[in-house]
């Protein structure tokens, strides 16, 4: 299983970017989908989940509110619509995927991990 994520870039405060992460080899539609960040000499932190019908999401407090996740099961992809950016939201974006529909957020809980966009938010 291979995940790619793309869509980052320099975004000025307040604005808006959507990141997408597409998903080849394994059963797609079947995974919970876990958006993950990490900012320059943090831990990477747990951003927020979908399930494999899109119908359940969960974000974490500082994004809840400007950040939605979605899924198209059709073209194997889930997405990361940031809004409302803020200079402290700068880190490398993650994608990961679920293959055993756990409910724990934590990132061992997830088996497949992309390589990562990054997102630049400026102040």
């Amino acid at each position: 299983v291979q995940l790619q994520a793309y869509g980052g870039g320099l975004v000025q405060a307040g604005g808006s970017l959507r990141l997408s992460c597409l998903v080849s080899g394994g059963t797609f539609s079947s995974y919970r989908m876990g958006w993950f960040r990490q900012a320059p000499g943090k831990e990477r932190e747990f951003v927020g989940t979908v399930r494999w019908s899109g119908s359940s999401t969960y974000y974490a407090d500082s994004v809840k509110g400007r950040f939605t996740i979605s899924r198209d099961n059709a073209k194997n992809t889930v997405f990361l619509q940031m809004n409302s950016l803020k200079p402290e939201d700068t880190a490398v974006y993650y994608c990961a995927a679920d293959s055993r529909a756990r409910t724990l957020l934590r990132e061992s809980a997830f088996d497949f991990w992309g390589r990562g966009t990054q997102v630049t938010v400026s102040s």
